[in-house]
């Protein structure tokens, strides 16, 4: 496999897309109550992070389909646990700017659409290579 195609992922759009999200909800956090800091905002920040570092492993074993399926369907998982936080951070009033949560949980809803299409492409379309 050829090592110097590894950082290719860089190039998805799922993974550009989890990483802006990933620096605007570690932003958002910042702005929390001080007790959420450790609470919601602690799991907030790893579950986005999450999805992320998935893409990356998932791509990294792309040589084999089902691992890469299957590193996209926690990527996928791990995007709602990120919703569920986010929703439950406004919900309960720790996460008041309404424009902030309006604005993540649309890339949030935009990026599970994405990973479902991504996931979708690569069952159709993806050859192991092994």
């Amino acid at each position: 496999m050829d090592e110097g195609n590894e950082s290719a992922y860089r190039s998805l759009e799922v993974w550009k897309l989890a990483r802006e999200l990933v620096i605007e909800i570690h932003e958002m956090t910042l702005s929390l109550p001080r007790f959420e800091l450790y609470e919601e905002g602690s799991q907030i920040r790893r579950s986005s992070k999450r999805v992320k570092a998935c893409i990356v492993e998932g791509y990294g074993r792309r040589i084999y389909k089902a691992d890469y399926l299957r590193f996209i369907v926690f990527a996928l998982a791990s995007n709602g646990e990120s919703r569920d936080h986010l929703e439950t951070l406004f919900e309960t009033k720790s996460l008041i700017n309404e424009v902030t949560y309006q604005k993540l949980h649309q890339k949030v809803n935009l990026l599970g659409n994405k990973l479902n299409r991504f996931y979708k492409s690569i069952e159709l379309n993806h050859k192991s290579i092994l």
